[in-house]
This record gives structure tokens, C-alpha cells and sequence, in this order.
């Protein structure tokens, strides 16, 4: 098998956008007629920008070459330019593309991903959801409203999950990491609270920040929440201060977890030194599926646990899904589950009271709607994620709007 085209869509969820403003979903073609689909998380540049970033990495590192030689593609890009270090854009767009040739390498040998990647460990994945407001039910206030978090909560673990997260810490802004206002830490202490009373010991809570704070101030934030015993404190701090992570790690008995804004597997090996526990890689960013898998083994040697990241589409869900059958540390995936995500593909694995069930079908098991996929083409000029630019409001206080697009 050769590598010979590939083809790139950048497709809008419909408002509220839940898994960002667009979806960069690649497919890759063989010379012989075989396709696979992957999808790139949350790119640094404006989406027609990454497309020509998508191309470049295909054409220059892949094209021609057999997609069982994932090591070898990795390589090139990882070394592309002189660098060998961490490089979200180009590794970025080689995660998406990875992933496409293990949906390829899957359905020629008619057997699911997992089965190439060890084999089947897990007969089903636990699944964990954000909070999110009902559907037509969307209001701002949502976000800072502890009782109606609290009632979402109570409203998912019925449906069956078993774990929720939620982030009530305020902005995450280009100032970052920042002193939170005290009504940001009185606000995720009432949340903890109130969301443990709901659930009691059903659910485990999930504690959510986007690297807003400073290694004291996330410290800070740690204690007012350890009496509530949340399964992890998300990425605390900015992702380059190690040494921080593990000053934050040795402060707190809540098991520190990180990874969504990580590229390869070096800066994962760094954050399991510093001490964290749980890792979050987002495979359309990390490296791909094999990265992935790297990660996870690095994990299981440090004593943690791994949970692929999801604020994305139903491509990369699929391939976290796969990942997660196959390894014996995993933990849980972060699920999104819309009524968008379901028509955008066939075949998407499906989360059935809080689990999702090992996927049979060859590949990744997926097809792309591509009608669909044509007719909600993103055309604005926004990033997947945006930070603010506005500082933290230490006076009128702050809500987080659970990465809704607008």
C-alpha cells in the first residue's frame, strides 16, 4: 500500500458549538482505493492556514510511503525544519493524518484498531461527560449557577455516568496563570459541594481548569476543594512550568491531571516526573494513535493512569475510543455526545449509561457524512479555542462558558 491523496474538512458544529468552533477531519486515500479519517485538535492558526499546514506535513512526510511505517512518518515530522522538539502545528497535523492511516491499516486487515494495538483489553470504556446546559436550555448563567449544575449532575449520573467534571475557577486568559478572584474559589468550593450532594458516591467529580493559575494560587484552590475529594484537579497551572506541576502535585492529595495542551510524548514524560497521575492526551494534537500509546505505557510505568482528552469532533472520539480498549491504565474518555456529532459520522461509537462497548467494525469503524460535512463548512475567522484577553475580574467576579464557540 502507498499513501496518495489526502483531503480536508473543515466542518462547524451548529450553535452552541459544543467541541469548538470547527473540526479539521482529514480523509487519506491509497493508491489502491483504501480511506481512513482523522482529525486535527484545536490548531494554533486560522483553519485554511492549518489545511496548507495539513498538505505540506502529507506531501512532504508521507505521501508515497506505506501507512504501516507510522514510526518512520512520526520521525520526519518530529525532525522536520531542525527541530525534534514539540511542535503542535506541524505534530498536530501529523496526529490527524496518523490516525488515518490506522483506519486504513484496520479495515485492510478487516480487524478494529485496538486489535492492533495490543488487543483488547477493555470489553468497555467508562465514559465521563461535562456539565452542560439541556439542549434549547443554553443561558449564561448556567456556568456560575451551583444548583443548576448540581441538578445537571443528578440528571447524568440517571443516565448511567459515572463521573462529571465540571470548571467553575473563573477565565482562562493570555495573562495566565493569574491570582483568582476569592469568588472564584468560593464558587468552586460551593460547586464541589453542592454536585457531591447531588451524586453522593454514584459519580466521581471531575475538577476542571484550563492553566489559569499560579503554582500558589492553584494551591490555594486545591484546599478549598480537597473535603469534596474530586477524582483530579485538570491541569492547574500553564503547561510549561514543570517545576510548578510538581510543587502543586506535593501540595495537594487530589491526583493532578494534564495533557490536553501536550505535544509528544517527551513533554508527558516530563509531567509524570513532576508528579502527575492521570495524563489527558488529546490525540489530534499529541502525536496520533501510537503516540498515544507511548503516552499511555509511560503512564503505567509512573504508577498513572491515562483518559484521552476530547474537545473535538466524533473522529478523534472514535480513535480515543480504540486507544482506550487497549490499554490495561486506562482510567476514562471524555465523551460529547450531540445529536451533530451522531449524523457526522456512521458507525460513531456510542456511550450507553456511561460506557461505551469495544467497537468490532474494521478501522476506526466510522464513515463521514460528507453531504453534511459540505453543507456546515466553517467560514468565520475565529480559532477552534480562543483565550481571552481580559484579566481575571478580581471585582465583579467570572464565569467560564464551557467552551461554548460564542
Amino acid at each position: 500500500m502507498q499513501l496518495k491523496d489526502v483531503e480536508v474538512f473543515i466542518v462547524a458544529p451548529p450553535p452552541p458549538g459544543w467541541g469548538g468552533r470547527y473540526w479539521l477531519i482529514v480523509r487519506v486515500t491509497t493508491a489502491c482505493g483504501i480511506t481512513g479519517l482523522g482529525e486535527v485538535y484545536a490548531a494554533a492558526v486560522g483553519p485554511k492556514a492549518m489545511q496548507a499546514v495539513i498538505e505540506d506535513v502529507f506531501a512532504r512526510h508521507m505521501e508515497g510511503e506505506n501507512p504501516e511505517n507510522i514510526e518512520l512518518m512520526s520521525r520526519r515530522v518530529w525532525s522536520s525544519g531542525f527541530t525534534q522538539r514539540p511542535d503542535p502545528t506541524a505534530f498536530g497535523a501529523f496526529s490527524g493524518l496518523e490516525m488515518a492511516c490506522w483506519d486504513i491499516l484496520g479495515k485492510a486487515r478487516e480487524r478494529p484498531v485496538w486489535a492492533l494495538l495490543g488487543g483488547r483489553m477493555n470489553d468497555r470504556v467508562r465514559a465521563y461527560t461535562y456539565l452542560y446546559p439541556e439542549a434549547g436550555k443554553e443561558r449564561a448563567s448556567f456556568w456560575v449557577d451551583g444548583p443548576a449544575q448540581a441538578e445537571a449532575a443528578a440528571a447524568r449520573v440517571a443516565e448511567g455516568w459515572t463521573a462529571v467534571k465540571f470548571d467553575p475557577a473563573g477565565p482562562y486568559t493570555i495573562r495566565g496563570g493569574h491570582a483568582p478572584a476569592v469568588s472564584d474559589i468560593t464558587r468552586s468550593a460551593a460547586f464541589c459541594g453542592l454536585i457531591r450532594a447531588a451524586v453522593g458516591d454514584r459519580a466521581d467529580l471531575l475538577f476542571g481548569t484550563h492553566g489559569q493559575f499560579t503554582p500558589g494560587h492553584a494551591i490555594r484552590l486545591a484546599r478549598a476543594i480537597e473535603a469534596h475529594d474530586p477524582l483530579w484537579y485538570e491541569e492547574p497551572i500553564p503547561p510549561d512550568d514543570i517545576a510548578g506541576l510538581a510543587e502543586v502535585a506535593r501540595a495537594t492529595s487530589i491526583p493532578v491531571a494534564v495533557g490536553e495542551r501536550l505535544c509528544g510524548k517527551l513533554e508527558f514524560a516530563a509531567a509524570l516526573r513532576a508528579g502527575v497521575r492521570i495524563v489527558q492526551p488529546a490525540l489530534g494534537r499529541a502525536g496520533g494513535i501510537w503516540e498515544g500509546r507511548k503516552i499511555a505505557l509511560l503512564a503505567e510505568a509512573h504508577g498513572a493512569q491515562i483518559a484521552p482528552h476530547l474537545y473535538a469532533g466524533p473522529v478523534e472520539w472514535a480513535a480515543n475510543v480504540h486507544l482506550g480498549v487497549a490499554c490495561p491504565n486506562l482510567l476514562m474518555v471524555e465523551a460529547i455526545e450531540t445529536p451533530f456529532h451522531e449524523a457526522l459520522v456512521t458507525g460513531r461509537p456510542k456511550v450507553e449509561e456511561g460506557f461505551v462497548t469495544a467497537p468490532t467494525a474494521p478501522g476506526l469503524g466510522i464513515e463521514l457524512n460528507d453531504a453534511l460535512a459540505r453543507a456546515q463548512a466553517y467560514g468565520g475567522t475565529g480559532l477552534h479555542l480562543q483565550m481571552q484577553e481580559a484579566p481575571c475580574d478580581w471585582k465583579n467576579g467570572n464565569a467560564f462558558a464551557g467552551g461554548a464557540a460564542d
